[in-house]
């Protein structure tokens, strides 16, 4: 299969919109977007890029905000199941990558549990572009091996994450939506044992006109003296220490 192959009757694709700016799109995102019937699209897609959506494609909100009220994930599997048996050719758009943080996973279990014929067209993941964007290697020979992703949910009482286990293992953790639990989530790490001055980034909107970034140490987080714009992607670990500005 040709990924950037017209949509089939009833065909459902999960596309991944990348961190914002519509240029960062992989060719067959773009081409699926200015070519379908139903846009399924999430909160975190810019308006750049629904400005590319067939204009006579039905476009559905299926946003979710943290401490907001958002779309039942439930609802939204029924939604793209019931696009399907209509015979819609369906654009599931989702900020990012679909399998990263993005509950792909779940829809396309939905979806082939119902025999609906879905392809997955990946995205560039804010937690890999927001860091490139502000000139931060995730990964640098002189400070990391390893590198942990996390979402920032995990901070909540039921956290299923070990601290102590990830502090010893990964020396950079990117914590998708990590803003509004971040004092909880740098005092898990402290407590953990990684030291006060480890330095943070939080990066809010990489790639579109009103992205900003704002940087300090984890004590500048704990003592409320960092608080970056959500939704963000945080970067914590000496890898943001050896950022260089490009974008001048």
């Amino acid at each position: 299969m040709e990924l950037n192959a017209p949509l089939e009757q009833g065909e459902v694709a999960l596309v991944g919109a990348g961190p914002g700016a519509a240029s960062l799109l992989t060719l067959a995102a773009a081409q699926l977007i200015a070519d379908c019937d139903v846009i399924v699209h999430d909160a975190l897609v810019s308006d750049a890029i629904m400005a590319m959506a067939c204009p006579t494609a039905e476009l559905i909100f299926a946003g979710k905000r943290g401490g907001k009220a958002s779309a039942n994930q439930q609802d939204i599997c029924d939604t793209l199941v019931r696009l399907g048996k209509e015979k819609k050719r369906v654009v599931r758009l989702k900020g990012g990558d679909p399998f990263v943080f993005g509950r792909g996973g779940e829809e396309i279990r939905a979806l082939s549990a119902e025999n609906i014929k879905f392809r997955v067209i990946p995205g560039i993941t804010s937690g890999i572009a927001g860091p490139a964007m502000a000139g931060i290697p995730v990964t640098d020979r002189t400070v990391n091996a390893s590198l942990a992703f996390l979402t920032g949910h995990e901070a909540e009482d039921k956290s299923r994450l070990d601290w102590q286990a990830l502090v010893a293992a990964f020396p950079v953790l990117v914590i998708y939506m990590g803003t509004r639990n971040l004092p909880k989530i740098a005092k898990n790490l402290l407590d953990a044992g990684m030291k006060k001055d480890t330095a943070v980034a939080i990066l809010h909107a990489v790639s579109l006109p009103h992205e900003q970034h704002d940087y300090g140490t984890l004590s500048d987080v704990v003592e409320g003296r960092l608080v970056g714009a959500s939704p963000a992607i945080v970067v914590i670990g000496d890898v943001v220490n050896q950022r260089r500005e490009w974008r001048i």
